[in-house]
């Protein structure tokens, strides 16, 4: 990978925990032992991408891989609930795609929203308040938080840009680029100037204007790896049309009609659908072509493609403005930039069930907690109906319905799980 620039990182990220609930009593003439009065814990902070308009690269994301968002605060007497733990807020490029690093699939695309709860944060665990009754009015116990949600993601930078310029390296693709916008890349007369991708404005009048990405120059074998390979191939994902840059002065010895062909078959290669990407083709330096003869070639190969060809010459200022303006008229034809559909399937984490729970029976009511049982339950979304089957199954899996019988629980008793109550029922 280029020094100097990021495109790809991976990152573990966890939201806070839940607080725990308070065990608490306060005092009150006639109440037995004061009443309890303990407060909930508050929530875990989640773990938010929000993007950085100011950000271009994912460096920031090279030395430091773990992010963890604050715990909620334990509940206090008085009811008094816990402050919520603080939302850990990581800033990312627009144009960020976050991919589980397991599966591949897609969580989220930031080129389509400013910002994205990646993992949320446990809930806090009730306090002794919600656990009297008429015949337990004082309750010694209250609940731990739930664990906030963890993940592995991987981060891609695919650049937002209308418009990509592509060809082998040191073909005048900077060059252009420095002279169609107010983008200052590094220009010199050697392989591989460009390590990172530029960005600038063409502006032409009022009202047209489009974005245009020097991408690093492309060589045989970058489909494969070779060179800066996938680095920076993927930036080109995004761009609605490409202007392949071909130098025709023969300076360096090279076929521009076999450059042509050996860029386009590493596109295609790299992704089939990049093959049929909209096109202009620039033959670039005319100004120093001893002849037209690579000129015309190039020419007569393109147009038979059917695919509009410009002679140019970026450093000598000539006939850029023609092909931007060849760009800005195609773009009103083609769709907007590519955001990435999430394919992500939320799936039930593996939890071992085989650690026994806490049962305790306190006047016909049956509360029942373990870690297992805590971390099952904060990731069941109650409120959809195959989520809770999933949780119902994997409590009758582990056995618990079987021991709360054998202990001898009836239809109709309250069961506790956790901070969930309801009548049990064979």
């Amino acid at each position: 990978m280029a020094s100097g620039f990021i495109d790809k990182a991976r990152i573990t990220v966890r939201a806070g925990a839940g607080g725990g609930g308070a065990v608490a009593f306060h005092r009150e003439k006639y109440v037995a032992a004061g009443g309890p009065d303990g407060g909930d814990g508050g929530k875990g902070g989640n773990i938010v991408l929000k993007v950085d308009g100011h950000m271009s690269t994912l460096m920031d994301f090279r030395y430091k891989r773990k992010y963890v968002a604050p715990d909620g605060m334990p509940g206090q007497g008085r009811r008094c609930t816990g402050k919520d733990g603080e939302d850990l807020t990581i800033r990312v490029p627009r144009g960020t795609v976050v991919r589980d690093t397991a599966t591949g699939e897609i969580i989220c695309d930031m080129a389509g929203q400013d910002s994205f709860v990646l993992c949320r944060g446990g809930k806090g665990g009730w306090g002794n308040q919600h656990f009297a009754t008429p015949t337990r009015q004082v309750p010694h116990f209250a609940k731990a938080g739930l664990p906030g949600q963890e993940r592995d993601v991987t981060l891609e930078l695919k650049l937002l840009a209308d418009v990509g310029l592509v060809g082998f390296p040191n073909v005048g693709k900077s060059t252009l680029l420095s002279v169609v916008t107010r983008a200052q890349p590094k220009i010199a007369n050697y392989h591989f100037t460009t390590l990172s991708p530029n960005l600038g404005v063409v502006a032409l009048e009022e009202g047209t204007s489009f974005v245009l990405a020097d991408i690093p120059g492309i060589i045989e074998g970058a489909a494969d790896g070779a060179g800066l390979g996938h680095d920076f191939l993927r930036h080109i994902d995004r761009c609605r049309l490409l202007i392949h840059v071909v130098d025709v002065s023969g300076s360096e010895g090279r076929d521009p009609v076999e450059d042509f062909k050996a860029i386009n078959a590493e596109l295609a290669q790299y992704s089939p659908e990049l093959a049929t990407r909209p096109m202009l083709v620039a033959g670039n330096k005319v100004d120093i072509a001893p002849d037209r003869e690579g000129l015309e070639k190039l020419k007569e190969h393109v147009e038979a493609l059917g695919l509009p060809f410009f002679e140019l010459s970026a450093a000598a200022h000539q006939g850029t403005r023609e092909l931007m303006w060849a760009a800005a008229r195609r773009l009103q034809e083609l769709p907007p930039i590519t955001v990435y559909e999430p394919t992500y399937v939320e799936r039930p984490p593996e939890i071992d069930t085989q650690e026994e729970l806490e049962i305790v029976v306190e006047d016909g009511e049956w509360f029942v907690d373990g870690p297992w049982l805590r971390q099952l339950m904060a990731n069941v979304n109650f409120s959809d109906y195959e989520s809770k089957n999933w949780f119902e199954r994997k409590l009758r899996e582990s056995g618990l319905y079987a021991r709360l019988e054998e202990m001898g629980i009836q239809d109709g008793d309250i069961l506790c799980l956790y901070n969930l109550e309801f009548e049990y029922q064979r």
